[in-house]
């Protein structure tokens, strides 16, 4: 599990980032999972997940009781500075494919 940062301190990732980041590397995670491993709430999650559901960046498939989800890869990121830029970019970087060495 990841230590939770004290209030004043800031990330340079959004939890909408830290959600999908952790819906990549375990597609079957439960969102309470999710919850813990970013460190906000499940209800927290629960919008995040609804709001990359909505905008086409993620794609939920029931399986049973269980839920997985895919991330569209080839959406571009929505802000105009890196909207050059696509989710799949921003995932090499963050989270590079098993066995991969980050390039520095």
């Amino acid at each position: 599990m990841t230590p939770t940062l004290p209030p004043s301190q800031w990330t340079f990732l959004t939890n909408h980032t830290h959600v999908l980041l952790c819906l990549v590397r375990q597609p079957d995670a439960t969102l309470r999972q999710v919850a813990l491993e970013v460190g906000i709430t499940e209800r927290a999650v629960q919008r995040i997940v609804r709001d990359l559901e909505q905008s086409g960046t993620l794609t939920r498939t029931r399986t049973g009781r269980r839920n997985s989800y895919a991330v569209n890869t080839g959406f571009a990121l929505r802000h105009p500075l890196e909207a050059h830029r696509s989710v799949g970019d921003l995932l090499a970087l963050l989270a590079p494919a098993p066995g991969a060495t980050p390039s520095g």
